[in-house]
């Protein structure tokens, strides 16, 4: 049995692998916020993300055959879920402008360490929302996803030091969102 799995989620993936539709409506339910916390990380609106979500699904439902119990299925269904909101974002980048790296004003930010650790995880993901796209996906791939630049390069069609200048730069403007949001390091300023 998959270590992440309980006994409920089991039978939710033996019904699906069976294609039982009335267990992949209750599947869809139950992971339903897992998954739309995972979209919502690459595309903070939540149209976007609801459709990398039921996307993601469908991809689920295709492949769940294929799932054999012997790797965490949280970690299988987070690829998933990864990967289509890649996807996405790679879709949407042909039609978006960017700006070059180059062109960017950024001066270097420091904080505290005592600023940081007083954030709370949501309002860590607040401000990635209020990232540019790519940085927000190169944070999210290398910093929560664990991606190596190399990994990241080949997915976004980057060249590894560009995966690397997104990172800083995400992280840099990281820092000054929290020197504006969070000003008095123990009030609260939500974006």
């Amino acid at each position: 049995m998959a270590p992440d799995c309980t006994p409920f989620e089991r039978r939710l993936i033996e019904g699906c692998q069976q294609g039982s539709p009335q267990h992949q409506e209750m599947f869809y339910k139950h992971f339903y916020g897992f998954t739309m916390a995972i979209a919502l990380r690459y595309h903070p609106g939540r149209q976007e993300a609801a459709s990398v979500v039921n996307d993601s699904f469908m991809k689920v439902f295709d492949r769940i055959d294929r799932y054999a119990f012997n790797e965490t299925f949280r970690g299988w269904l987070r690829r998933i879920v990864v990967n289509t909101a890649l996807d996405q974002y790679r879709r949407m980048a042909r039609y978006s402008r960017t700006v070059e790296i180059d062109q960017a004003d950024l001066e270097p930010v420091t904080l505290e360490d005592s600023v940081i650790s007083q954030l709370t995880a949501d309002d860590i993901l607040g401000l990635l929302q209020h990232l540019p796209d790519t940085y927000r996906v190169v944070f999210n791939l290398y910093e929560i996803e664990g991606y190596s630049h190399e990994e990241i390069a080949r997915q976004l069609k980057l060249s590894v030091s560009s995966s690397r200048v997104y990172l800083a730069r995400a992280k840099e403007k990281l820092a000054r969102l929290v020197k504006r949001y969070f000003p008095n390091h123990n009030e609260r300023f939500y974006p």
